[in-house]
């Protein structure tokens, strides 16, 4: 078997876990199958950097001088991006290897290094959701999708903050090798199998804002406890005591989508812990989840997850099984 080089583009400021995460997943593959990665730290100059935690990473390549081809670059992100992008012999380097490379990736604020280097001219991608503004503004020919974990066009991946460069390693191990060895090192990291690329960056409660309507708030937890309920305007309006079409406009100002998209995406909240961590088939999930149907609650993950049910619970088979 072939082995595959990576090289791992660092500097000054680098956020450690966007560095340690796919080592980690990688280094994971290299003992499960002999030599099926050698993983390398690339800078300017082949110097040390200093992590914004302070931390010293010792780095082995000069990043305008790696001597073999890589078959894949992945260039961490953090606090000190801004410092990277303005540093042309880093972002000179980094298009150097990403034309011979077989692929070209980044962790979280990488990405800004990756466009700088022209390398997401036309692509779409995505990076810490914080960021994602920052990175459509600087460069506007970059179609940035502002929610997905990670964001793969052509041979350019990108990824968003943190821990989504464990499901992009996990992902490009999968590529590699094969699912059955992804899962045996998500086990081993004890982490779920990687998240679809394009799963949400948040779950519905990160993303929704906390309304001032103290009844309404009390509703929201009410919907999240027992989402099999009756959630129809109607009877959302019986509870709030107030019309059906003003129910509707409360959910807008207060909640920024209407009652049934929210209830859905409530729904397809619960369904999703049930697929990842217990045994009921899928049409027992959707009726405790309130979708009544099977092919109600398919329709729902396609819309809010881009999978059906059961292709989730595949990909998010739990590391205790």
């Amino acid at each position: 078997m072939t082995r595959r080089d990576v090289v791992v583009v660092v500097y000054d400021g680098i956020a450690v876990l966007d560095v340690a995460g796919p080592l980690e997943v990688f280094d994971g593959a290299r003992h499960a199958v002999e030599d099926a990665y050698r993983v390398r730290l690339a800078s300017v100059g082949g110097r040390d950097v200093v992590a914004s935690s302070g931390v010293r990473l010792g780095v082995a390549l000069d990043v305008a001088e790696v001597p073999e081809d890589p078959d894949t670059v992945v260039v961490a992100g953090g606090w000190g991006y801004a410092g990277g992008v303005a540093e042309p012999g880093l972002v000179a380097g980094i298009a150097r290897l990403a034309a011979r490379a077989r692929r070209v990736t980044s962790v979280c604020t990488g990405a800004f290094l990756l466009a700088e280097a022209g390398l997401l001219d036309g692509r779409a991608a995505t990076t810490h959701w914080a960021a994602c503004a920052d990175l459509a503004r600087d460069y506007p020919r970059v179609r940035v999708d502002p929610d997905a974990i990670f964001v793969r066009d052509g041979p350019v991946v990108t990824a968003a903050g943190v821990s989504a460069g464990l499901d992009l390693a996990l992902a490009l191990v999968e590529e590699d090798h094969g699912a059955e060895l992804a899962r045996l090192i998500a086990k081993w990291l004890v982490l779920f199998l990687q998240r679809p690329g394009g799963q949400s960056q948040f779950s519905i409660w990160s993303q929704t804002r906390v309304p001032g309507d103290e009844a309404l708030c009390r509703l929201l937890g009410d919907i999240a406890a027992d989402p099999a309920a009756d959630l129809s305007v109607p009877a959302i309006a019986e509870r709030l005591s107030i019309s059906p079409r003003h129910v509707t406009r409360v959910f807008a100002r207060e909640v920024g989508m209407s009652p049934a998209r929210y209830v859905e995406r409530i729904r397809v909240e619960a369904a999703r812990t049930l697929l990842e961590n217990g045994a009921d088939g899928v049409d027992t999930i959707a009726r405790r989840c309130g979708f009544g149907t099977a092919e109600t609650m398919r329709r729902a993950f396609l819309r809010e997850r881009g999978v059906s049910p059961s292709a989730y619970r595949d990909r998010f088979t739990s590391a205790a099984r």
